[in-house]
């Protein structure tokens, strides 16, 4: 079963965290279902760019980004080349790294 390494975010998990994933989970899922919020506006339909993260380790066992993905990404805070967004992202067999930058272009954050 692969693992996901979240780097430590000072307001999201502080300490970081390495926690199971399933094939073909979105990093976003396993990181919610581990009570890591990370922002997604969009309710995961690839139309914000709010669940922006870097992938630092396993990039290239990812499926490649599509064009609506990489249009969304444009619009996200500070992109790297390994940038992905969350919610698009699935796992696949390799552990991944990733970075939950500190953060968002997200308008319409509740629960402020």
């Amino acid at each position: 079963m692969p693992k996901i390494t979240f780097l430590p975010n000072a307001d999201l998990c502080p300490e970081g965290i390495t926690v199971e994933a399933e094939k073909g989970e979105s990093i976003l899922e396993v990181a919610l279902r581990n009570d890591i919020e990370i922002d997604h506006a969009c309710e995961m339909s690839c139309a914000c760019s709010t669940c922006h993260c870097i992938v630092r380790k396993g990039f290239d066992s990812l499926e490649p980004s599509d064009e609506q993905e990489d249009d969304m990404l444009d619009k996200a805070w500070g992109v790297e080349p390994h940038s992905r967004l969350s919610c698009q992202a699935r796992v696949d067999d390799e552990d991944l790294t990733v970075e939950i930058p500190r953060y968002s272009l997200n308008h319409a954050k509740e629960d402020h």
